[in-house]
């Protein structure tokens, strides 16, 4: 479900904008690659794909940028995405595709943004959020998303002029456990238990690991978890 929150100002949307491009700058300089989906307009994630590949001045850097495509979208994403890459999502806040591609981007490592209109999704749905506060039908097609992503590629690329600012943020010690130093993380299940007392592999941001599944019962390929130290905790549900 999602919520209806108060609509943001323009100043708001330039910080959020502003926010993305610096982050993406920053997972670019690391070696990310872009890849984006928009279930509903596959067009907007073409023209994403190909305005970052595009150099925004002649001499300055392509952008490696990929469009997910695929009827099975996370199924795509799960085998192309590595850990450190970047996903734009160009959707409503009910659109089942984007919010499953989305819950699961944590497990796989990326850093999300979330480009759309009308209701607003939950705080914490994605990393960055650029939205039009907007209930026309008609948004998505209207020029307003196109402006969105323009600006965002074209911001991303003033960050490259400050090398300054592409250094990553050192990290903070926030959500994480005081007892054993090990943060709540989310998990994709990769190879379930080979048998009774046999711990599941499960793919949680920055590479794979072992987990105890005992808490939560008979797990499958794709099932999302919450991994605490070496164990699964919860079942994390799926937004469809």
């Amino acid at each position: 479900m999602t919520a209806t929150l108060p609509p943001v100002s323009d100043a708001a949307l330039s910080e959020d904008l502003a926010a993305a491009a610096l982050a993406m700058a920053r997972r670019f300089h690391a070696g990310a690659t872009l890849w984006v989906a928009a279930p509903d307009w596959p067009s907007h994630a073409h023209h994403v794909a190909v305005e970052f590949v595009h150099p925004v001045i002649v001499g300055t850097r392509a952008l490696p940028a990929f469009v997910l495509a695929e009827a099975d979208r996370a199924a795509q994403a799960r085998v192309l995405t590595q850990a450190g890459d970047l996903l734009c999502v160009i959707a409503r806040a009910d659109d089942p595709v984007a919010r499953d591609l989305l819950l699961r981007a944590p497990a796989w490592g990326l850093t999300t943004v979330w480009i759309g209109s009308g209701v607003r999704p939950e705080p914490g749905a994605a990393d960055h959020v650029l939205w039009l506060d907007t209930d026309d039908p008609a948004a998505p097609l209207a020029g307003g998303y196109v402006r969105l992503y323009h600006l965002l590629w074209e911001l991303t690329h003033v960050c490259f002029e400050h090398p300054g600012l592409l250094e990553p943020e050192p990290p903070t010690a926030e959500g994480t456990c005081i007892t054993c130093s090990d943060e709540g993380r989310l998990g994709e299940v990769v190879t379930p238990p080979l048998g009774p007392g046999e711990a599941a592999r499960v793919r949680a941001g920055l590479g794979s690991e072992e987990v105890d599944v005992t808490l939560v019962g008979e797990v499958a390929i794709g099932d999302l978890l919450l991994v605490h130290a070496g164990f699964a905790l919860a079942r994390v549900g799926s937004p469809s």
